[in-house]
């Protein structure tokens, strides 16, 4: 069973940063491409950024770029969500997730994700 426990999310204004952290086992992380999605109310569940298993390679929706980061920590079992310049549009439930690959998880094939984290930014 594969264990998510995501924490950090919050109220913030725009232009603000808050940073996601996702916890979970040594096997999951190097098994798994691991990462964050996103889903708002009444809106489909979108991959934002994921990093692979084998080289820590860091991929980012388009909507996202240059404005939040991805991170692992080994030592930690834990990846984290930079998220800088935070807009409005940001809002959504930040849910962090698995999948077999990054093609899979830029795809929103998603294998197993945690509980989520609300993240909402004020205009």
């Amino acid at each position: 069973q594969v264990q998510l426990v995501e924490s950090g999310g919050g109220l913030v204004e725009a232009g603000a940063s808050l940073r996601l952290s996702c916890t979970t086992t040594e096997f999951t992380l190097s098994y798994y491409a691991m990462g964050w999605f996103r889903q708002a109310p009444g809106k489909q569940r979108e991959a934002v950024s994921c990093i692979t298993n084998s080289d820590d390679t860091p991929y980012y929706a388009d909507f996202v770029k240059g404005r939040f980061t991805i991170s692992k920590d080994k030592s930690k079992t834990t990846i984290y969500l930079q998220m800088d310049d935070l807009k409005p549009e940001d809002t959504a439930t930040y849910y962090c997730a698995t999948a077999h690959g990054s093609s899979w998880f830029m795809a929103n094939d998603f294998g197993s994700w945690g509980r989520g984290t609300q993240v909402t930014v004020s205009s």
